[in-house]
């Protein structure tokens, strides 16, 4: 069925900006991309690229709570979703994404839930390509229900995600059968080779766009989109760098308050609170300072 494409949204994941240029876009290029990345998932042999009708939400939610690429087809609802990091609340992720696409379906369609008669939704589908450092299998599925604070035994409610793993070595037949997916998994590892190897991110980057071009990945897209390649390549390395200093603060903070109702207990030494917390021993011994200052 013809359809109109919208544009995609964009988020801060690692290499999620990249991933939605490939397959996100309204170009032919990125349609045809869509189309085999489609059928590689599905088995199947549409021909028609103009067969996937692309639905996108906004930034309704959280400002990280954008999707990638969703799309109707068969009456099949498929979201795409890529991520650099393990994430086990994709399930409710997915659960908020729909909410809000059934919702878009429902105003374009003209249907109503407030008759009598059942109303026909497309079936959902949400994928999420991972290619993170955490080892997993190639397929996962993370349940929804695995979330629940008290899980009721007859309860029959579930939703999942299927984390697919994109890492080198991982579903190899899926990479075979979509060349894009295939390139563009090359080109992260070639980041990640890079950075291991302890170039500065510009460096990591740059020569990965380089060797990319010179390996004529993707039809030529990097040389065609180089500068834009790069900018999106080192915002989204900027805001992973960002994102794990947060994260290890939060930790610091966290291990700090621990060991300060530990100190107003009274019970340990300071070393011993230091190797219990994993925080160094000068600053336990600041932060009893700071406590014998208060008191």
């Amino acid at each position: 069925m013809a359809s109109k494409i919208e544009p995609s949204g964009f988020t801060t994941e690692t290499y999620d900006r990249l991933f939605k240029a490939i397959f996100g876009r309204e170009n032919q290029q990125s349609k045809l991309w869509r189309l085999e990345l489609y059928n590689a998932l599905r088995g199947t042999n549409y021909k028609d690229p103009d067969a996937l009708e692309i639905n996108t939400i906004e930034n309704v939610i959280y400002l990280t709570m954008r999707n990638d690429i969703s799309f109707l087809v068969d009456s099949q609802m498929t979201l795409f979703e890529q991520q650099s990091t393990y994430n086990p609340n994709m399930p409710l992720r997915g659960f908020m994404y729909f909410s809000q696409l059934y919702q878009m379906h429902l105003t374009k369609t003209g249907k109503s839930l407030h008759h009598s008669t059942l109303v026909k939704i497309p079936y959902p589908k949400f994928i999420v390509f991972y290619n993170g450092n955490k080892e997993t299998p190639d397929r996962e599925y993370l349940k929804l229900s695995d979330a629940f604070e008290n899980k009721e035994k007859d309860g029959d409610f579930e939703w999942t995600a299927e984390l697919i793993n994109i890492n080198p070595n991982h579903n190899k037949t899926l990479q075979k059968n979509c060349k894009p997916l295939y390139h563009y998994v090359r080109y992260v590892s070639r980041i990640k080779r890079n950075k291991k190897k302890g170039l500065p991110p510009e460096d990591a980057i740059s020569e990965a766009v380089d060797w990319a071009i010179k390996k004529k990945l993707l039809n030529g897209f990097f040389k065609l989109q180089k500068e834009e390649v790069l900018a999106m390549s080192l915002t989204e390395f900027n805001a992973e760098e960002v994102t794990r200093e947060f994260i290890e603060e939060g930790r610091e903070q966290k291990a700090l308050e621990a060991a300060e109702n530990l100190l107003k207990l009274d019970k340990l030494t300071e070393e011993e609170i230091a190797q219990t917390i994993g925080l160094p021993l000068e600053q336990v011994l600041k932060l009893k300072e700071k406590i014998t200052v208060l008191a």
